[in-house]
């Protein structure tokens, strides 16, 4: 083994940090591009592409420590859990992606500050862009009308989004293996299993619709009336709004000067910008969603509830009896160790721990159920 450019030979352990190293660059490099091409604001797309360079230069840094180790076998591709952020960020955007990007360079961020391989620049470059992201999540500490412009886009997707649609596909899997397991243990997996499980994909999917539908409208009447409620403020106390402006933009880094300036040229401007303005800057609202469409909610809950429920009963369209309740569990267990897999994509735990936990947690359920009907079917018989 070759000496590094330090001087010295490095270890085994030092072997494997670089190699991790290595690759957490390459995945940020890989990631911050597509985000850059899906990125429609010419504005943001320069900052991922300048985010996408560092972590090609960083990464530089480590494929030349493994190279002169001898280390042959590097890593070229990005992970698995970048790969599906890829697709996600081209399918739906920079925006349904920042926010699980600002937790990682938030935890991050110090990574590299015990690391005497790393060069000078590289921890303020790590810690720079977990400010930057916590911005472009919903944060503050960046001023004007960017600011404005980042909230309104970012701040109900990202990780939160790709947690409740996993959650949801979830939710429908549990619920409906347990209540088929439950009927299978009563009918002894008869055609009363499909009745019910159907029963309870529909039900369970229609709960979570309207409840989806009822929560965003709801929201979407409160965002409005708040809005309603700055425009007539606006009317009747302009100089108030602009105050109130003002010191938004001082706390966001603005000098006091800088900051009166740009409320006044805002609130003494167009009417509709500065009711805009104001909704974003002080509501934290984006007039243009107002937390997105109540269908769309609805439809995508029912969607992803379904999806989940159909698992279970799938088994019983073909078959009965004790080959239809071993099938149900198998294809049930693969579900679940693909949702706990899923939900690491945010997380960034171990996918086979979580994908464990999830299959132990719907089998215990399952079979808590599957013992309860049982015991009513035998009592009912």
């Amino acid at each position: 083994m070759r000496e590094d450019p330090a001087g010295t030979a490095p270890s085994a352990a030092d072997i494997d940090r670089y190699r991790e190293n290595l690759q957490g660059e390459i995945d940020g490099a890989a990631l911050y591009d597509v985000m850059a091409e899906a990125e429609q604001d010419p504005a943001l797309r320069e900052l991922y592409r300048r985010l996408a360079a560092t972590e090609v230069r960083h990464g530089a840094v480590w494929r030349e420590r493994l190279e002169a180790a001898g280390i042959a076998a590097l890593p070229g591709r990005p992970s698995w859990r970048t790969r599906v952020l890829i697709w996600i960020a081209r399918r739906f955007g920079a925006g349904a992606v920042v926010a699980t990007m600002a937790q990682k360079e938030s935890a991050d961020q110090r990574m590299y500050d015990a690391q005497p391989e790393a060069t000078a620049n590289m921890p303020g470059d790590e810690r720079s862009h977990a400010r930057l992201l916590r911005e472009l999540s919903g944060g503050r500490g960046m001023a004007g009308g960017t600011v404005a412009r980042i909230e309104g886009r970012h701040r109900m997707g990202g990780g939160n989004a790709l947690r409740a649609a996993v959650l949801g596909a979830n939710d429908g899997l549990v619920s409906n293996l347990s209540l088929s397991m439950g009927v299978a243990g009563a009918s002894g997996g008869g055609a009363a299993v499909l009745v019910a499980g159907f029963a309870g994909l529909l039900a369970g999917a229609l709960s979570m619709a309207i409840g989806e539908w009822l929560s965003v409208q709801s929201a979407r009447e409160l965002y409005s009336h708040q809005i309603a409620v700055e425009r007539d403020e606006l009317i009747s106390a302009p100089e108030e709004e602009e105050e109130e402006l003002a010191l938004i933009y001082e706390a966001k880094g603005l000098s006091p000067e800088q900051a009166r300036t740009t409320a006044h040229s805002i609130v003494a401007g167009d009417a509709g910008r500065a009711l805009d303005t104001l909704a974003r800057e002080e509501l934290g609202i984006d007039p243009d969603a107002l937390g997105g469409s109540a269908w769309v909610a609805a439809g995508t809950s029912f969607c992803l509830f379904a999806l989940g429920a159909a698992v279970p009963i799938l088994p019983f369209v073909f078959a009965t009896g004790g080959p239809a309740i071993v099938a149900s569990i198998v294809v049930s267990v693969l579900a679940l160790l693909a949702v706990g897999a899923a939900i690491t994509v945010v997380t960034g735990a171990s996918a086979i721990r979580s994908g464990a936990r999830q299959v132990v947690l719907g089998l215990a359920a399952a079979a808590i159920t599957f013992g309860l009907g049982s015991l009513v079917g035998a009592a009912v018989h």
